[in-house]
């Protein structure tokens, strides 16, 4: 089964290794504003800019932002594909062609338990029978069968496979037929599915479970894919615990257990997850010392005492391509290149925040890397009315129920419980939405068949 919405390898025929490996333009970011201009304290004061002001970017420009910058940084990481055994490309892309190095299948076979059968009934039955994968018998001539299991190799000369249940023995133990033989029935040709050299995936499929056992079955132990992009998660806080009850101020961290499989869902190689306590040296620390392609951190993003992400990307010098997204919850999300081939996704601290920040920039960025087909927009009727904001995108968890999406309660910043529960996320527009409106939905990883179900 297909993820909704996603384009299937038939659709990705007309891909090669260049579209896959996209190398184009950079995207048209802007460089952080003066730390006076937001308001922000800085090591060293700089006057304030009276007429600067702060402006987020629209929800759907900031996906196509994170989607060219990760175009960018494939070109100019210009990273070759990898083989890849197959129990390990379960996720990747495939970067050259799956080609048959076979015939599929490869010799004539059984499609049933039964008797293979040769010339018009009655037919005299061999003592010994054909086993799948053992070497097959002398051929059959006319008025000969003989015992045959599903998926062994034909005899030469069978006219046809005759069914267990369609033949019956006589006392002299000769074989009738209790119904019409047809020749060829029952048998698959050698070549039914394929030639040798017959291409039977595109660049840029994903390799899903599917795909996999038709590599095997084709002959491959690997294949040649795009390498997963690497990510480093960097959860911020000094309020956090990681295991008991929340107590005297301090709560539980919820997103070091939930980023990593997201992540890994997302295509992404997590390399490690690092605690970073609210300094503002320990944070330009972990990120200088980084080497993933993908930094994500929690909290920080805003303006606050200990909010160090801004200040240590201009300190660091790092180019500021989305400050803050018209949607909520999670407008204080970033996206910053610190190098033409390491970004940032700075994610808010709060959990419902930080998914919408996720499936938001993370989301386009690291399936962009990976090169993943983009999934298709679709969309289906809410059965009842969600407020939304004035002026911002708004992300509900909902479930889909039949032909309805059904909008899900608690689904504040910081909550999970929503989320927990949901199948996809509803795109809100500005203003909110009726009942019976249709809304685009962005399905969850683990509500779509196929590749996102594995989080390893």
């Amino acid at each position: 089964m297909t993820p909704r919405g996603t384009r299937t390898g038939e659709d990705a025929e007309d891909l090669d290794v260049e579209e896959v490996l996209a190398l184009v333009n950079d995207s048209n970011g802007t460089h952080l504003p003066d730390p006076a201009a937001r308001g922000e304290k800085d090591s060293t004061p700089t006057p304030r800019k009276p007429d600067t002001r702060h402006r987020a970017t629209p929800w759907p420009e900031a996906r196509d932002i994170a989607e060219r910058a990760a175009r960018s940084a494939t070109r100019a990481a210009r990273r070759d594909p990898v083989s890849v055994p197959l129990d390990a490309a379960l996720g990747l892309t495939l970067a050259t062609p799956l080609d048959a190095l076979t015939d599929l299948p490869s010799f004539d076979t059984s499609a049933m338990d039964g008797w293979a059968v040769a010339g018009p009934a009655p037919w005299d039955v061999r003592d010994e029978g054909v086993l799948a994968g053992h070497v097959g018998q002398a051929p059959l001539t006319d008025g000969e069968a003989v015992r045959i299991a599903t998926g062994a190799r034909i005899p030469a000369d069978t006219t046809a496979v005759l069914r267990s249940e369609h033949g019956r023995t006589d006392d002299k133990g000769r074989l009738h037929a209790t119904r019409g033989v047809v020749p060829g029935q029952d048998i698959r040709p050698r070549g039914q599915e394929c030639r040798t050299g017959d291409q039977l995936l595109p660049v840029g499929t994903l390799v899903t479970p599917a795909v996999l056992g038709l590599a095997a079955a084709a002959g491959y132990d690997t294949v040649t894919a795009v390498p997963r992009a690497r990510a480093e998660v960097l959860v911020l806080g000094d309020e956090l615990l990681t295991e008991g009850l929340p107590h005297d101020g301090l709560v539980r961290d919820a997103l070091g257990p939930m980023l990593p499989p997201w992540l890994r869902a997302l295509g992404a190689e997590v390399t490690a997850v690092r605690r970073v306590r609210d300094d503002a040296d320990a944070l330009h620390r972990a990120m200088t010392t980084s080497d993933a392609d993908v930094v994500i951190t929690t909290g920080g993003t805003a303006a606050g005492p200990v909010d160090h992400v801004h200040p240590t990307l201009r300190r660091i010098g790092a180019e500021l391509l989305v400050d803050g997204v018209k949607v909520r919850p999670g407008h204080p999300m970033l996206l910053a290149r610190i190098t033409e081939t390491q970004h940032l996704v700075g994610l808010p601290g709060n959990p419902l925040a930080a998914v919408s920040g996720l499936l938001t920039l993370a989301e386009p960025l690291l399936r962009t890397l990976a090169a993943r087909p983009a999934p298709e927009p679709y969309t289906l009727p809410l059965r009842d009315a969600v407020h939304g904001h004035p002026h911002d995108t708004r992300l509900v968890p909902v479930v889909l129920r039949g032909d309805e999406a059904v909008p899900l309660h608690y689904n504040g910043p910081a909550m999970l419980r929503g989320i927990a529960a949901a199948d996809a996320l509803a795109v809100v527009p500005p203003g909110g939405a009726r009942s019976g409106q249709e809304a685009e939905l962005l399905d969850l990883p683990w509500a779509s068949a196929g590749i996102g179900v594995c989080f390893t």
